[in-house]
């Protein structure tokens, strides 16, 4: 299986599992928490065909990456971003974060410009910062969080459980997902370690990108789903919308946060369309 190992300061050494397929204009799709590069499977197998070559991998921590103590600070993880760029030598690449990997693509920019990234997009994306605090009156209280972490901490599988239904609308009324593919996602969120998904949601509940918005000036595409009730629109891409200065915007009408799976026709026709 391909890995590549990532070594850098404030992190320990991890191996990084990823999946290379196609030819043509290099795309990195970096997966949602807690899933791994596997949530990708219906981009994976269309995105390729239209001459685009799509790089896919597991944060450390999740999937069939290593399982560190450390590491899951945005800095960190965009060092591992930097580690797959560099050792595949991708130059003009686009980068596509979903969900949490949005922060990659942000701090990614941010710590190491954009010398070899043409473009970038963000789906259902936690950008650019989602705490309720003083100056950021509209976001989600810390308490929620807490909530969160304290019930992963106690009963994983069950968390991840009534997670994943929400993450793609599921509930009494609405069934846009097979009870198969609720449990397929599941599986790919038990994969990661306890401590990597709880870290994580302490990153991406807790870091702020506002400011490292307003220096980007490369071309975006933003995409969310007005029914996202896990990342709600209005404190996330609506937002982001107005404080990057080079960005299409698209409002995917009705749609939950795991729009990559339920609308995943109109979404892997938009990425090429933009990528391409």
């Amino acid at each position: 299986m391909p890995y590549i190992k990532t070594s850098h300061q404030n992190a320990s050494e991890a191996n990084l599992y990823y999946e290379d397929l196609g030819s043509g204009k290099p795309v990195i799709l970096i997966h949602g928490w807690p899933s791994s590069h596997e949530m990708w499977e219906y981009q994976l197998n269309e995105l390729p065909r239209n001459g685009i070559r799509c790089i896919a991998y597991d944060r450390r921590g999740f999937g069939k990456s290593c399982k560190t103590w450390d590491g899951y600070d945005y800095n960190s993880l965009a060092a591992d971003l930097k580690t797959i760029i560099d050792e595949l030598d991708l130059k003009n690449v686009t980068l596509v974060g979903f969900s949490m990997g949005g922060g990659e693509v942000i701090r990614y920019l941010t710590n190491y410009g954009k010398e070899r990234i043409s473009k970038a997009v963000l789906i259902s994306s936690i950008i650019p910062f989602m705490l309720k605090t003083e100056d950021n009156p509209d976001g989600i209280d810390k308490m929620m969080f807490d909530k969160f972490y304290s019930d992963i901490e106690d009963d994983r599988p069950a968390f991840l459980t009534g997670f994943g239904k929400q993450f793609f609308g599921e509930n009494f009324m609405n069934h846009p997902v097979s009870q198969h593919f609720l449990d397929w996602a599941h599986m790919l969120t038990l994969q990661g370690s306890s401590r990597a998904t709880l870290e994580c949601l302490r990153s991406f509940s807790e870091t702020d990108f506002r400011n490292e918005l307003l220096n980007l000036v490369l071309p975006f595409l933003i995409i969310h789903g007005d029914e996202d009730k896990t990342v709600p629109i209005e404190l996330s891409s609506k937002k982001t919308s107005l404080l990057l200065q080079n960005a299409v915007y698209k409002i995917y009408e009705n749609a939950p946060h795991g729009l990559f799976y339920t609308e995943k026709n109109k979404l892997n026709a938009d990425l090429v369309s933009f990528i391409v």
